[in-house]
């Protein structure tokens, strides 16, 4: 499988998918208009590890709801996640078994690597 999970009106999330150059055997979800499913973040929870791994901690509605304040289980950021998907790091790419979280430069160097030893 090969996913990219992202926002259409997220800037950083538009860049990054250009400079990917991917290949059209990409499939592009914008979350706004097609949210996850439970089904997905199984799966990416599969991949990642954890949903706490998948789950942003600078969303604007993280900070509005005080949840800094809360401790977080893996159940509460499953119904975060699931709720809105602002709680989403943004973007997650699926590439096979791999997963690559975010728009840190180095998950996007990493991701480059693996997609240029994919050719």
């Amino acid at each position: 499988m090969k996913k990219v999970y992202y926002l259409s009106s997220c800037s950083t999330c538009k860049r990054i998918i250009k400079t990917l150059n991917l290949s059209s055997d990409f499939e592009l979800q914008d979350l706004k208009t097609n949210p996850l499913t439970p089904e997905d973040l199984v799966m990416l929870k599969t991949l990642s590890g954890s949903f706490g791994a998948l789950f942003s901690r600078r969303a604007k509605l993280f900070q509005e709801r005080q949840l800094q304040n809360e401790v977080l289980d893996e159940n509460r950021y499953r119904s975060l996640l699931l709720e809105h998907y602002t709680f989403l790091k943004r973007p997650v790419i699926v590439v096979g078994e791999a997963l690559f979280i975010g728009s840190a430069k180095s998950t996007i160097e990493n991701l480059k690597a693996h997609l240029e030893a994919e050719h």
